[in-house]
């Protein structure tokens, strides 16, 4: 996962945050909430979850999980009576509320795949990165139908590798007919269904920078 926001780039793979391109100072446990909130953005995560990924099998007083959110805000700059980033839920936990844009692994771009999302007669390309798919206008897959939440899911390319993740929702997002609970690894020819909307993943791999030609020829 690598997400812009603001100033800042947080990057799972490297185990950074950056600020203008120079890392900010972060303990390994003030890191890992950040991705959890980054993860489950937009949802509220409850402070019963974060201690339960944070601090698993070890029981822990609230305050450990209040001082580290101190801790992040003060990494990021963060005013405590103005927050932007790590909003605070009153009497359930905290929620990564700062707008973002995904941003792909350098190396992806060049050694990936080629991703497309066809639905009817339909072809959607998928960035490397993540793209949401919902009913909000934003989304890379816009689809507008009451079954389908605002972000309902979203489907992450990094390199080689493809997955789908439901965000919450409320109707749920199915994978070969299976409703998924978790990140679910994707391959070419899974149909997705969203509400109403069935779609197909088509994978096209990439020979060096380009297609060879009979990827071309599947891709027209």
């Amino acid at each position: 996962m690598r997400l812009k926001f603001g100033a800042f780039v947080l990057d799972s793979g490297t185990r950074e945050v950056l600020r203008d391109g120079r890392p900010v100072t972060l303990s390994p446990k003030a890191f890992r909430l950040l991705e959890i909130l980054a993860r489950e953005r937009p949802n509220a995560v409850s402070k019963e979850k974060l201690q339960e990924e944070l601090w698993p099998d070890t029981f822990v007083v609230e305050g450990n999980l209040s001082n580290l959110v101190s801790e992040l805000r003060a990494g990021l700059g963060e005013d405590p009576r103005s927050t932007r980033v790590i909003r605070t839920v009153q009497r359930f936990g905290y929620a990564f509320s700062a707008a973002v844009t995904p941003e792909a692994d350098p190396q992806s771009v060049s050694t990936g795949v080629l991703c497309r999302l066809v639905w009817g007669r339909r072809e959607i390309a998928l960035d490397p990165g993540e793209n949401v798919i919902g009913r909000e206008r934003g989304a890379v897959v816009w689809i507008d139908h009451d079954l389908v939440s605002r972000r309902h899911a979203r489907i992450s390319v990094a390199g080689d590798v493809v997955k789908i993740e439901d965000l919450g929702s409320k109707n749920g997002t199915y994978v070969g007919g299976r409703r998924i609970r978790k990140a679910t690894l994707l391959a070419d020819g899974d149909v997705i269904r969203i509400g109403p909307a069935e779609l197909t993943l088509r994978v096209l791999r990439r020979t060096g920078t380009t297609l060879s030609e009979e990827e071309q020829g599947a891709a027209g």
